[in-house]
Formats: C-alpha cells, sequence, structure tokens
C-alpha cells in the first residue's frame, strides 16, 4: 500500500508540476519574428514591412490575441547586410526563441535566412515578389512568383492594349531575383519569336545613383523603329534616381514604358510622380483598388500608424494575408509547434484587400490575382489591366526546361519540394 501510496502521491505531484508549466506557458506571450531592414539601401522598402506586423499584431491581440495568449513582436533590424540576414534570424529562433518570422526583401536576403529556418526548423513568411525556382517545407511564399506578375507583365505590353511591344530592355539590380527572373522572361520572349538583338540586359549595383549613361542607352536601344518597353527588377532606393533620370531625359510613357515589379506606392512616395504619369507597374495588390476589405483595413492602419498620408502597398497586403493564416492555422492546430501549424497551413484561405479570396497550396505559394496599375499624379496607381480570378503561384518555371519538369507538394507523406511531375 505504501508503494502504491507513493506512486500516486508521485504521480500527482508530476501532474502539479505539469499543469504549473503549462500555466506559465498559457501566460507567456506567443512570439513573432520581425526581420525586416529598418537600415541601409533597402530601409526604403522594408520599413514600412516592420510597421505593418506591428500593426496586424496590434489588431490581433485586441481580439484576444490567439489561442488565449498575446502576441509579441520581436523586432531585430539586418540592416540590409545579406550575412547579417543569417545571423538575425538565428537570434530570433534560437536566443528570443520565436514562433513565427515574418521578414526578408530581397531573395538574396532570403537565401540567405533558408538554410538557419532549415536547421532549426523554423517557419518564415516572405512577403515579395521573386524568382521561383526555389522550394523549402520552412519558408511560405506570399509574394508573387514569375507566372503571377513578371510573365503576365510582359503578355500584356505584347498585346495591342498594352503597345505591342517588340523590344525589350531587362534592366535589374545585380543579385539573384533579377538574374534569374530575366532568365526566364528571356526565354520566354525567345519562345514568343522576339529575336537575341531585340532585348537588351542591364544590372547595377544596390544603390546605384548615376543613371544617365545608361538611361541615353535605353534611348538609342529604342529608336530601331520597333515599340520598346524597359521591364525593371531595379530594388531599392536605387529606384529614386533612376526614375529621376528618365524624367531628366525627357522619356515618357507613351514612348517607352516601364513596368516595374518592386516599385509600389512607398517608393513613390519618395518622388516627384509628375514626369512618370503613366509608367506601369505590376502587383498583386494596389491601394487604389476599391473593396470594403480594403478601405476597412486603410482607416485602420492610418488610426494605428497616426497619419493619414502613410501609404498600404503590395508586399504589406502579403504580409496580411499570411499572417491572417498563420493565426488560423494555428488555432487549427491548437499549437503554436512549427509542423502542426505547417500541416494546418494547406489548404487555408484568407480575404485578400482587391476583394477576393487567397488561397495557400500545398506548395507554399498563394493563388491571387494579378493587377497592372499606372502611375498617378499622387503616387497611386490606376488599374489598367487585371486578371478574371486567380492565378496559383508556381514555384518551377515552365520556360527553363530543367525547372518546367519539377514540381513541389509539401504534403505528408509525398513531402517533395523539387520532384518530377507525373507523366501524363
Amino acid at each position: 500500500m505504501k508503494t502504491v501510496s507513493k506512486l500516486m502521491a508521485a504521480a500527482c505531484l508530476f501532474a502539479g508540476v505539469f499543469a504549473a508549466s503549462e500555466g506559465v506557458r498559457a501566460d507567456e506571450p506567443i512570439k513573432v519574428g520581425v526581420l525586416h531592414s529598418l537600415s541601409g539601401t533597402m530601409a526604403i522598402s522594408e520599413t514600412a514591412l516592420k510597421d505593418v506586423m506591428e500593426f496586424l499584431i496590434s489588431e490581433q491581440n485586441a481580439k484576444g490575441g490567439v489561442l488565449g495568449r498575446k502576441l509579441e513582436a520581436v523586432v531585430v533590424d539586418p540592416a540590409s547586410d545579406w550575412p547579417l540576414f543569417a545571423e538575425k534570424a538565428r537570434e530570433l529562433i534560437e536566443q528570443h526563441e520565436v514562433d513565427v518570422v515574418f521578414g526578408c526583401w530581397t531573395s538574396v536576403s532570403r537565401k540567405s535566412v533558408l538554410p538557419v529556418f532549415e536547421e532549426l526548423n523554423g517557419m518564415l513568411f516572405y512577403p515579395v515578389q521573386y524568382e521561383g525556382e526555389e522550394s523549402s517545407r520552412n519558408i511560405f511564399y506570399t509574394g508573387a512568383a514569375p507566372n503571377q506578375q513578371a510573365i503576365p507583365a510582359v503578355e500584356y505590353l505584347m498585346s495591342e492594349e498594352g503597345g505591342s511591344v517588340e523590344r525589350w530592355v531587362l534592366a535589374g539590380t545585380d543579385y539573384v531575383y533579377p538574374r534569374t527572373t530575366n532568365k526566364i522572361l528571356e526565354a520566354f520572349l525567345k519562345a514568343k519569336g522576339v529575336a537575341e538583338e531585340d532585348i537588351m540586359i542591364n544590372y547595377t549595383p544596390f544603390g546605384h545613383s548615376d543613371w544617365q549613361t545608361i538611361v541615353s542607352d535605353i534611348k538609342k536601344f529604342a529608336s530601331a523603329g520597333k515599340k520598346t518597353a524597359v521591364v525593371s527588377t531595379i530594388n531599392g532606393d536605387a529606384n529614386v534616381p533612376f526614375y529621376k533620370e528618365l524624367g531628366n531625359q525627357g522619356i515618357a510613357a507613351e514612348d517607352i514604358p516601364v513596368v516595374a515589379f518592386s516599385v509600389g506606392e512607398e517608393e513613390l512616395a519618395g518622388i516627384d510622380t509628375g514626369p512618370l504619369v503613366g509608367h506601369l507597374a505590376a502587383w498583386n495588390y494596389f491601394m487604389s483598388v476599391e473593396s470594403d476589405k480594403n478601405s476597412e483595413v486603410i482607416e485602420k492602419w492610418h488610426e494605428f500608424i497616426g497619419n493619414e498620408d502613410r501609404v498600404f502597398n503590395d508586399p504589406m497586403e502579403a504580409h496580411y494575408i499570411g499572417f491572417q493564416m498563420w493565426v488560423q492555422a494555428v488555432e487549427k492546430a491548437g499549437t503554436t509547434d512549427i509542423d502542426a501549424v505547417r500541416t494546418a497551413m494547406y489548404g487555408q484561405t484568407a480575404p485578400n484587400l482587391t476583394g477576393g479570396t487567397a488561397v495557400m497550396n500545398v506548395n507554399h505559394h498563394l493563388s491571387k490575382p494579378v493587377l497592372i496599375g499606372e502611375i498617378q499624379d499622387d503616387g497611386q496607381f490606376d488599374v489598367v489591366w487585371e486578371t478574371d480570378g486567380v492565378v496559383p503561384g508556381d514555384a518551377w518555371s515552365d520556360f527553363i526546361p530543367e525547372s518546367a519538369k519539377l514540381m513541389s507538394d509539401w504534403t505528408e507523406p509525398f513531402s517533395c519540394g523539387n520532384c518530377e511531375k507525373p507523366s501524363s
């Protein structure tokens, strides 16, 4: 009897300790890592993403948090330094013990942190358009893949509605996203019958400021008698002097239209947009879109930030969608455990701000609409074209032979990011 009594006492003691530990955990906040550059060349774009994460966390806490626990933002500054991104990612996961991370802008920063998230089994929501050709079980790609931005934009410009463009300048910042995207676009253009001499490709370093010669070269290339357009993957604060030089040299949108993949409302806030009216950008969202959900979120955003002049842009909407899905997945799983939340993410839906519904697919990419907008005097965009519905994001491009045969599906037991598609 004494032995039984001792066992029962030990069991009760263990249960009490377990309950106490669970009680402590229930009182602890769920930590959300925010990994965006607040200084350096990318701060022009990324600071707003830090702000929107604090906004979303504040809104969720006002609803009672998640699983009865408050959320806490853990903000670090990788300072536009790609190796520092990896260090800060490790710091968030190992030292701060965050349950999820929302972060990065450039693909080189994402490539830098990817091994850290895979090694430590973390979870990253990446909100910016990217080049594809990647699939990780630890990353959810809530920005556009090339088939949700770059390809539709070029198809639009090739159409009669878009100006029947025949010559192409592919201008980008010199790193992985522009180079891979332009590799895909060059293959796509050649598949459409565009001759090699009708494609000009140029790369410049981050923060490039002297655009006079390059813009002159673009004007010369466009003087061959064929309609010419610039497809811009220029990133960060280099966009400011680039667009200024376009204006200085009198390049109007009706002469040489520029379609940008990394310029949105936030970047235009620091530019005199008068000379740029009519130039284009391709995204999955514009602040000017009229929908009840968009108006509601923007009103709350302005109230939170205390400034009605602050804009809302596509990567911010991507964080909005990704965050809603993560919250729903945590509540569905009943835990913040990474593996359980990952499984619960598949098939999650959330309202996008254009009035439709975003869907998370098993390849960790969203289904989203594609929109093309013209720059207006006020720094906003007038939507001139959009897809009829949502477009599922592709991890692997159909225009690169070695990638066209690949697919990704992270559901168990398949769980593969670069498997060959089944033969039809």
